[in-house]
């Protein structure tokens, strides 16, 4: 029974969904067949090193048939059995593998405000090169685990977009308000990038599917008002017309809201603490009489109504009733005995 058990050797239908599988004996009877999928290629490894491959299709393990396996001999066991780990590495696109986190704290060329940036997506991976990739993962992470490798990746290309992200917004190249409509280019970059680091490790990233990048919405709310505010400066050219303007839209939300009063208005949008204007009296306005024609008041020098010509009698002249002396209409006191005009 043990003989059939081990016929066979090749990666189980609940694990094709792995980018590598590792076979878990590492004692491989000989003339064991063993079967790889057209998306797969079977790689022998013994003490960090790849011996064989085989590619699609289905091998007996012999080293009569693939003499490369005769470095995988165990003497030990009079030559019936093959030393080494096996896997089996998938040559299929493994879409949807999830990526996201913190990017950094970045300064706003525009604004001067620190920020924090995070990205969240997904992204697509294939396997360039079976050899290398086992190789390089053997010092790397566990390839038995099925999620070491790609989890390993997603952290390699949140790192080259947080680097690729500062650097264009450091140039200019992107705002940080409004990230999103540069989501072609800066996937464009951060992909090259990215491949350019893992093409030693023998993977290729073909895509990103959806992502997105954003601020901490504390830092959005933030830069949007700095934003606003300074639209609003460059339509009024003067900050302190602004500053008025915003503090009387307060105030007349609180005043709606039933706070304060008039004093209250009047201190937030600075009218109390701004001189009030002079109000200029003509000396006639009180002392002439209107015209008698028509009621329109003249100057007291004029002869004739300014309004319908009706003649004008001049204004009777004021005495001081002590001595008798000329007073001006608008004098208290008189100027030459100092009696009050009554």
């Amino acid at each position: 029974m043990a003989w059939f058990e081990r016929e066979f050797i090749a990666v189980p239908e609940d694990r094709k969904n792995q980018m590598v599988f590792k076979w878990p004996d590492l004692n491989i009877r000989r003339f064991t067949r063993a079967l790889v999928n057209a998306d797969e290629i079977a790689v022998f490894v013994r003490s960090g090193t790849v011996i064989a491959t085989l590619g699609p299709g289905r091998h007996r393990i012999d080293a009569e048939e693939l003499p490369v396996l005769g470095a995988l001999v165990d003497t030990l066991t009079g030559g019936n059995y093959y030393r080494a780990e096996l896997y089996f590495v998938s040559a299929r696109e493994f879409p949807g593998i999830k990526f996201g986190g913190r990017l950094a704290d970045i300064t706003d060329p525009v604004s001067e405000q620190v920020v924090t940036l995070r990205a969240f997506g997904e992204f697509a991976l294939t396997v360039r090169d079976p050899v290398q990739l086992i190789t390089a993962l053997i010092g790397t992470v566990d390839p038995a685990d099925s999620g070491a490798a790609p989890a390993w990746c997603a952290d390699l290309l949140l790192k080259t977009m947080k680097i690729a992200i500062a650097q264009g917004i450091s140039r200019g190249e992107w705002p940080v308000l409004g990230l999103s409509a540069h989501l072609a280019q800066i996937e464009t970059t951060v992909r090259k990038q990215t491949n350019i680091l893992l093409y030693e490790y023998g993977v290729h990233v073909p895509r990103l599917g959806n992502f997105d990048i954003t601020l901490a919405p504390e830092d959005a709310d933030r830069l949007k008002r700095l934003a606003k505010d300074a639209t609003y400066i460059r339509m009024t050219g003067d900050f302190q017309r602004y500053a008025m303007g915003e503090l009387a839209l307060g105030a007349g939300q609180g005043l709606a809201l039933g706070g304060g009063g008039d004093g209250f208005l009047g201190t937030a949008i600075g009218l109390n603490t701004l001189p009030q204007p002079t109000v200029s009296r003509t000396p006639w306005a009180a002392a002439t009489p209107a015209c008698p024609a028509c009621r329109t008041p003249n100057e007291n020098t004029s002869r004739f109504c300014a309004q319908c010509g009706t003649g004008l009698a001049p204004a009777p002249a004021r005495h001081c009733r002590n001595c008798a002396a000329t007073v001006s209409d608008d004098a208290n006191f008189c100027a030459n005995c100092g009696t009050p005009n009554g």
